[in-house]
């Protein structure tokens, strides 16, 4: 089965291509820019392009079965030069992927969302601008479903994390400040994390494409599901449970930071799982396999 994955050189994307490269036929679709080293040790296509023109002949050359779409720009906070940037990556490529895929008959669109599309838990109320382009992507998506026998599904991410992320994590902080026994400033640590390891998150993805395979698939059209932890804690408890499980001494200066504009303090509750999905690590396992103990 040939699928069409984006943001294959972002950690996730990167993760989902790596663990079940011998799954699929996967298609890698990158920008021109996007630094593809890594993704030339993986079993999958690479296919750049410099402008979206450029990605119909990806469409018109492979029947491509099913979408997943990881590719974003996250920004919290962001200024006007900023805007876009943001639009053009989270709104105009998506829509595009989705013109493509109704043109050419695929049969389902796997999006990625986030929590922050859910500020205070509320149906519609987004974090940051960010989050508002995540939302108008998911809006602009029905009318594509309304008008094709494509089925369109979001799961919604909070925070992620695992081995080989470079991205600027919590884990990796408190990687970073306990090896250099240096005192970090923090806000209060009162906001509650709901963070998964990334097997978990790559592992829900590939649960909702069985899904979207499935004689029931029409079911998950239009759909919003979520991954989530089973250990939801504050910022502080997530931070002596870091040093239990890896035995490094942790020096914070709680309060000594402002929390953020519209700091997300519980994250989004009361939504439902991928269906078929479950946690399969613990906090604790995935505290190791990340950062290790000493």
């Amino acid at each position: 089965m040939t699928i069409l994955v984006t943001g294959g050189t972002g950690y996730i994307g990167r993760e989902f291509i790596k663990k079940y490269q011998n799954d699929f036929d996967i298609i890698s679709l990158v920008r021109a820019t996007s630094d593809i080293e890594y993704l030339k040790s993986l079993n999958c296509k690479i296919k750049q392009f410099d402008n979206f023109r450029n990605i119909n002949n990806v469409f018109q050359e492979n029947k491509i079965i099913g979408v997943v779409h990881f590719a974003s720009n996250v920004l919290v906070e962001h200024e006007e030069s900023d805007l876009c940037n943001l639009i053009d990556s989270n709104i105009n490529y998506g829509t595009y992927l989705l013109e493509l895929s109704k043109q050419s008959g695929v049969k389902w669109f796997l999006n990625t969302g986030t929590f922050w599309q859910n500020y205070q838990n509320e149906d519609y109320n987004p974090v940051n601008f960010y989050a508002a382009t995540k939302e108008a992507f998911e809006k602009i998506a029905v009318y594509y479903t309304q008008t094709s026998d494509i089925i369109f599904t979001t799961i919604k991410l909070n925070d992620t994390f695992g081995p080989n992320d470079t991205r600027p994590k919590i884990f990796n902080l408190w990687d970073k400040y306990s090896r250099l026994d240096e005192t970090l400033d923090m806000s209060k640590g009162e906001q509650i994390i709901d963070i998964s390891y990334i097997d978990d998150v790559v592992s829900a993805f590939k649960v909702m494409i069985n899904n979207l395979q499935s004689e029931n698939s029409k079911l998950y059209n239009n759909r919003s599901y979520v991954v989530s932890s089973k250990q939801r804690m504050t910022l502080k408890q997530l931070s002596i449970l870091f040093k239990k499980v890896t035995n490094r001494n942790l020096n914070i200066n709680w309060g000594a930071r402002a929390y953020r504009n519209r700091e997300v303090m519980i994250p989004l509750e009361s939504s439902q799982l991928v269906p078929g999905w479950e946690q399969m690590y613990t906090l604790e396992e995935a505290i190791i396999k990340t950062i290790g103990e000493n």
